[in-house]
């Protein structure tokens, strides 16, 4: 299946919303908060719901709640990423769980953003508003093409020597990021910052283990130099000394 021939569409320019919650008032509550903002919004309460609305009409977003009956959010996760139609579709979890190693857990499984329970309308918003800014980033940059490796961000297609590579979507945009500064060092605080908005969060692994699946997916581990201690920097065609 081409995910982009399933990439999530609006209605009229509205953008659509999933909420995966078993709590039906708490979803209650947050779809009246995103409808009043303007938002086109579905709920599911259990996970053959969950699955059928996400993969049969993929959203601009899922709100996705952890604890779940049947399946855990983190399964659902991984399903969503596991799909062509899905893979790129931003996820923001929430949770009452506080604890440091599940917010690693559901970054490094794909997720955008995670938010404890219990929150306010108002950091709902900011979240929401945010990941779905960051989602339209990359059609406002060019494409990268140093004879090797190159980026297409519209297509969403990468090819390195000749070959195509599938990414995720957050592969992509830290690609894209690290093309973008391409022979410059780019500190971790940055990268985690501009691709997951983790300004308060520089201490996770998420950065460290999509650098490694990058470097697996193109076949290539000394495209991206690690630069002990401060971050990392892409050494492509046009940055090699002769």
């Amino acid at each position: 299946m081409d995910a982009k021939l399933n990439a999530p569409e609006s209605d009229n320019g509205i953008r659509s919303i999933v909420v995966v919650e078993d709590s039906r008032d708490i979803a209650a509550s947050i779809r009246c908060t995103l409808e009043h903002q303007g938002f086109r919004v579905r709920v599911a309460t259990t996970r053959q719901a969950a699955l059928d609305l996400v993969l049969d009409h993929p959203p601009n977003l899922v709100l996705l709640d952890i604890n779940l009956p049947e399946m855990c959010g983190f399964e659902l996760c991984r399903v969503f990423r596991a799909e062509a139609a899905t893979m790129h579709v931003p996820i923001l979890m929430l949770t009452t769980r506080s604890r440091k190693s599940d917010k690693v857990l559901g970054l490094e499984l794909g997720a955008d953003d995670y938010l404890t329970k219990p929150f306010s309308t108002r950091e709902l918003l900011a979240r929401v508003n945010a990941i779905l800014r960051r989602s339209d980033g990359p059609d406002e940059r060019p494409a990268y093409d140093d004879g090797v490796l190159v980026i297409d961000p519209w297509a969403f297609n990468v090819r390195y020597e000749g070959r195509e590579v599938r990414l995720t979507r957050k592969e992509m945009r830290l690609l894209e990021e690290l093309a973008r500064n391409e022979g410059r060092v780019m500190m971790r605080e940055v990268l985690l910052d501009r691709i997951w908005g983790l300004s308060d969060f520089r201490d996770s692994r998420t950065l460290d283990v999509h650098i490694r699946r990058l470097r697996v997916k193109l076949g290539a581990p000394r495209l991206i130099e690690t630069i002990t201690g401060i971050g990392y920097r892409l050494i492509g065609s046009r940055s090699r000394p002769d």
